[in-house]
């Protein structure tokens, strides 16, 4: 399982022209899944998520955590992370799950992490076409491969 963990200061999803999704502090997070992952990475990950000290404390030194911050989360899904490019130009999608595996690990992933910060966590809605806006604080963009332990 890929992440990439954004910290900002507004982001929202919309659908359709319908906003589904939106917070004003917190991560925007972007989740890849692929067939290999199993439970133990969604705790792992989600364990890692909400305690990684990437706010800033009263010195404005990231010392803090969404859960220290109590800021809000966005997940999408985003099967592209996963994009092969080593070859020609168009990139392989190979090692995205497809729906049937995706969809019940994504929605485990989303769980979990609501039972990890305590709160609930606003998602896009897998599969559609998603248009995320976000302002990035800092900028922090911060990736995690379930995989690699990094």
């Amino acid at each position: 399982m890929k992440v990439v963990l954004q910290r900002v200061s507004e982001a929202s999803v919309t659908i359709n022209n319908n906003k589904v999704a939106q917070i004003n502090f917190g991560l925007l997070i972007l989740v890849g899944i692929e067939d290999a992952d199993t439970n133990e990475d969604i705790k792992w990950l989600t364990n890692k998520i909400v305690n990684l000290r990437i706010f800033g404390d009263e010195n404005d030194v990231m010392n803090l955590s969404i859960k220290d911050t109590k800021g809000d989360i966005i997940v999408v899904s985003q099967f592209t992370l996963h994009a092969a490019t080593k070859k020609g130009n168009r990139p392989s999608y190979i090692k995205a799950s497809k729906p049937e595996i995706a969809i019940p690990l994504y929605e485990s992933f989303v769980n979990q992490l609501e039972i990890d910060l305590g709160k609930k966590i606003q998602t896009g809605k897998f599969g559609a076409d998603m248009k995320v806006a976000l302002v990035n604080d800092g900028p922090v963009t911060i990736l995690i491969d379930s995989k690699n332990k990094e």
